[in-house]
């Protein structure tokens, strides 16, 4: 039987309305690199702390697997290459429509070679993901961060970034520019209220070392650092307005030699790097 109409000059009840998303009201958190490592646990520090997270990596698989164990936490997996304009441009839009609190870049590579026996395509792919996608994603976000008054990015660069070894030279100078590019960013918008921090870490047990081909089988463990310690320390520090931070008083202490006599202690660092080819002197 067809349902009986309201009495004339009665309109009927509106539909009701859906029931907003508590997920919504939470901040969002943006992480690159996300898949393992730092990334994977900045979002688990980040998921403790009642975050709305966009995890971002290559590897759709391993994000989804990252965001199960992260349940219930509110999580978005955006499979990106950052090594690619189109990668670079679709996680730059997303950040424009869905504007975060919080942005981690921590997506990197490295390469394990003497520049001499350097391959350009991958020395060119590791600028674009190491150097251009920080510099794009920081600026996709930080206008509108310091349009509302607040916010924060921490960009994950290097202890390597202070030395100057024989192998992977363009790693390390491309995370010296992610730390003074950090360093320049985060004094003009902290007025405005927003935090920009370049976190520097020494050795850390990922597998980010494996997949370069770098055997640090031989270094001490009291060297070592643990993903999960350098994202606390990250986090903290950000909020404590850190612009730059050294992770760890042993690195501390490195880098403050580094400063004071690079010479000898650089030269010391790069015989510890892999050979190189030698040119013939002609001066």
């Amino acid at each position: 039987m067809p349902s009986p109409s309201p009495p004339s000059g009665m309109k009927p009840d509106p539909a009701p309305e859906p029931a907003p998303d508590p997920a919504a009201a939470l901040p969002t958190a943006v992480v690159t690199g996300a898949t393992a490592g730092i990334g994977a646990a900045f979002a688990r520090l980040l998921a403790a702390e009642s975050y709305r997270l966009v995890l971002v990596a290559r590897d759709a698989d391993r994000l989804r697997a990252v965001a199960a164990e992260l349940a219930p936490a509110p999580v978005t997996v955006l499979p990106a290459d950052l090594a690619t304009e189109a990668g670079v441009a679709a996680v730059a839009e997303r950040l424009a429509a869905d504007p975060p609190e919080l942005l981690i870049n921590n997506a990197g590579i490295s390469l394990n070679r003497s520049f001499l026996d350097s391959d350009p395509a991958a020395e060119e792919r590791l600028l674009r993901l190491n150097v251009h996608a920080v510099m794009r994603l920081t600026l996709a976000v930080v206008p509108g961060m310091a349009a509302r008054g607040h916010g924060g990015v921490v960009n994950v660069s290097s202890v390597a970034g202070f030395t100057v070894p024989r192998a992977g030279s363009t790693y390390s100078a491309g995370k010296a520019w992610v730390t003074n590019f950090s360093q320049s960013i985060g004094y003009a918008v902290r007025p405005h209220g927003v935090r920009v921090m370049a976190l520097c870490p020494g050795l850390v047990r990922t597998e980010f070392h494996q997949r370069a081909g770098i055997d640090l089988s031989r270094t001490s463990d009291r060297w070592w650092l643990t993903p999960d310690h350098v994202a606390a320390d990250g986090l903290r520090s950000l909020r404590r307005g850190r612009i730059v931070r050294v992770v760890d008083w042993r690195y501390r202490i490195l880098v403050a030699l580094l400063r004071v006599a690079p010479g000898a202690l650089v030269r010391a660092i790069s015989r510890g790097g892999a050979a190189s080819r030698q040119p013939p002197r002609t001066l």
